[in-house]
């Protein structure tokens, strides 16, 4: 539902890294690019929106959000990572969490409805 909200504000390059066996404090990251700190901003806001309507959830912290060069949204089995474009290849969250699997996700299709 992350990713989906995320997607749904015009997130990209979205990668969910299952991080359970190396990470004893969370079970699943959520990793995308944001194209300026206000999208940045933004897609933290739409993450914590759908996240609290859908399934009651509130983040245990939310850190960055100011700068919003890379924004952590905590909600402990969950953490997501939003960054602006040079941020996110500066840390390379994917390649230090390299030996983590890749959690398959699929960008949501548009329905004629």
């Amino acid at each position: 539902m992350a990713a989906d909200a995320i997607f749904d504000a015009k997130g990209r390059d979205i990668v969910l890294l299952d991080v359970e066996e190396s990470f004893f404090l969370s079970d699943v990251f959520v990793i995308a690019t944001g194209t300026s700190r206000p999208h940045v901003q933004a897609l933290a806001e739409r993450v914590e929106e759908k996240l609290k309507l859908n399934l009651e959830m509130k983040p245990l912290r939310v850190e960055g959000s100011s700068e919003a060069e890379w924004v952590l949204v905590d909600y402990g089995d969950i953490i997501i990572h939003l960054f602006q474009e040079s941020a996110r290849e500066f840390y390379s969250l994917e390649r230090l969490w390299g030996d983590s699997e890749r959690i398959g996700w699929e960008e949501p299709v548009a329905s004629d409805g």
